[in-house]
């Protein structure tokens, strides 16, 4: 934070993407299961009996096609444990299976633990899958290693999912949300650690400086502005422009989460970059839009013909329902309505995963490969003894676990897509690929050495990604 927006108080380092925070205490019709600290020791069936593998097996037949798909779940997604059926991983018989279970306890292999339970909750397996909430317990601490704080909440997100469905899986949660300025320094904390949102910010900018390189009069529309801190970068670049500023005018679209974090509306945004603009000389307006994004309409949106337009969807579109949640299908009824504004650039940033319409399971294993990495980028940053990390990774990514994991319908609101599908639905709305630019993307490589170097930055096909050793976490694009 440079000491110029310290002095007027403004704090711009908040991330999007952070929701109501949690002390998560999740219950289902067998009892309470809270998130430990530390790991205990000792293993027991829910109902505080010693595990018996015969109490799991005595219908052999009704356990076979579970085991099966448990099998699968467990084996099938891992090529290094793909092997020929006549090869010594190749389970041939139901006994061998139930051993191969037991082997994964024992073997305390949480990965595929979180994934075995995962497969009985789907087969609607409750004996089966308390048994092992009951081992996994043993097993995750949100004070360990990447996978075991990672597996703590998830965890909790399949205790949640097994007590309840539908619009009651929230009841099955028990979050108590912090303090507004807790959660306003959790988020901050989390936008200094990581450069997934720098990232964001810096390459929807670039788009955006570039596409108006050439304008005097600028509108911006940005789908969930939360503290404005975005536009700090932006507002100093377009100060420094050789023919002077442009005059700029923001209109900022809001959500209750962010203004619970400002501890108040629109309004304190405004201030905040109407100072930064007036201390860059910098002629400004700004215009809050205090309407959720998936009920804007042309009119909350003040367009003027004399104004050249920048939309902006940074790391929020995913939170707008599709066709699989409703017909409206906002999601895309949002692009036709900024394609029919006919902008000079769109931006468009969002997480690189798959947990829209995909099946449960296959929602499950992404969200542990996805945020496995995020919660391992975590670990470089920041001790695993830090309590500033404990609150980070619980208020500010435990409840987009949870959420994806026990929830469906509408009350999922953590779906994400990947860019390829991104691109189909720009290209449906007849939006046209807006190329980032390469001196802005040499630019945030430059940016991500400051950090880790198991970072990666990689342009493909105009869009820019962002990943953490092999997996790519964000990607950022631009239409118009």
């Amino acid at each position: 934070m440079d000491s110029d927006e310290s002095s007027l108080g403004i704090h711009f380092s908040i991330p999007k993407i952070c929701y109501h925070c949690c002390s998560i205490q999740s219950s289902s019709s067998t009892g309470d299961y809270p998130v430990h600290l530390c790991p205990a020791t000792i293993s027991l069936t829910p109902n505080g009996s010693p595990v018996s593998a015969s109490c799991i097996t005595e219908d052999v037949n009704e356990l076979r096609h579970k085991l099966h798909e448990l099998e699968t779940a467990m084996l099938g997604p891992d090529p290094d444990n793909i092997e020929d059926n006549d090869g010594p991983n190749h389970v041939s018989s139901e006994t061998e299976k139930w051993e191969l279970m037991m082997e994964i306890i024992s073997r305390r292999d949480l990965k595929r633990a979180l994934i075995a339970c995962a497969c009985a909750i789907s087969d609607n397996d409750r004996l089966t899958a308390d048994w092992l909430i009951s081992e996994l317990r043993q097993m995750v601490s949100v004070c360990g290693e990447p996978i075991q704080r990672l597996g703590a909440y998830m965890l909790e997100g399949l205790v949640a999912r097994l007590g309840s469905t539908g619009s009651s899986i929230y009841k099955a949660l028990n979050c108590k949300e912090p303090a507004g300025m807790d959660l306003l320094s959790y988020m901050h904390l989390l936008y200094e650690i990581c450069p997934y949102f720098k990232f964001g910010y810096l390459s929807a900018n670039g788009a955006i400086a570039d596409a108006m390189k050439d304008e005097s009069r600028i509108h911006i529309i940005d789908f969930q502005i939360a503290q404005g801190t975005q536009w700090v970068t932006l507002i100093r670049a377009l100060a420094a422009r050789p023919n002077g500023p442009p005059q700029v005018r923001i209109t900022g679209i809001d959500d209750s989460t962010s203004a619970y974090a400002r501890g108040g509306g629109l309004e304190i945004v405004g201030q905040r970059l109407s100072k930064l603009a007036e201390m860059c000389n910098v002629p400004f307006e700004f215009r809050a839009a205090p309407v959720p994004s998936s009920q804007v309409g042309r009119e909350h949106l003040e367009i003027r013909q004399d104004e050249a337009l920048a939309v902006n969807f940074a790391l929020t579109l995913h939170h707008v329902p599709d066709e699989s949640v409703s017909p409206q299908n906002h999601r895309d009824r949002l692009l036709r309505l900024v394609k029919g504004l006919y902008p000079k650039v769109v931006t468009l940033v969002e997480q690189e995963s798959n947990t829209n319409t995909t099946s449960f399971l296959h929602r499950f294993t992404e969200t542990l490969s996805y945020y496995l990495a995020v919660f391992e980028s975590i670990d470089v940053a920041l001790p695993r003894e830090s309590k500033e990390r404990i609150s980070v990774e619980q208020h500010c990514l435990a409840r987009e676990v949870v959420n994806i994991i026990a929830c469906e319908g509408e009350d999922r609101v953590e779906r994400h897509e990947l860019l390829s599908k991104w691109r189909s639905r720009c290209l449906m709305a007849e939006l046209q690929p807006y190329p980032l630019s390469t001196l802005v993307n040499g630019a945030i490589k430059s940016l991500m050495e400051n950090y880790s170097d198991k970072y990666r930055v990689e342009e493909r096909d105009g869009c820019l990604y962002l990943g953490w050793m092999n997996r790519a976490l964000i990607a950022s694009c631009a239409w118009n």
